[in-house]
């Protein structure tokens, strides 16, 4: 299922190593971070939606940037 995490070791931001990005091996990414569904479906800005089985996640910045250079072009 996981192939490999992408970017440098993030430290551990909420005891057990996570957030975090993964590429899975279908080709698609999975992402760990902190649930912020409740909060951010009352900020919702107008056209993105929340299915019945998706969560809202939180991914500090260096997360996402420590992953970008291993993440493809297309």
């Amino acid at each position: 299922m996981f192939l490999k995490r992408l970017g440098q070791s993030n430290g551990n931001l909420c005891g057990h190593n996570c957030p975090q990005v993964l590429e899975l091996s279908d080709g698609n990414f999975a992402v760990v971070g902190l649930d912020i569904t409740e909060e951010a479906l009352k900020e919702m800005p107008p056209g993105p939606g929340v299915g019945p089985k998706e969560k809202v996640v939180k991914i500090p910045r260096q997360v996402i940037i420590a992953a970008r250079a291993e993440l493809p072009a297309a």
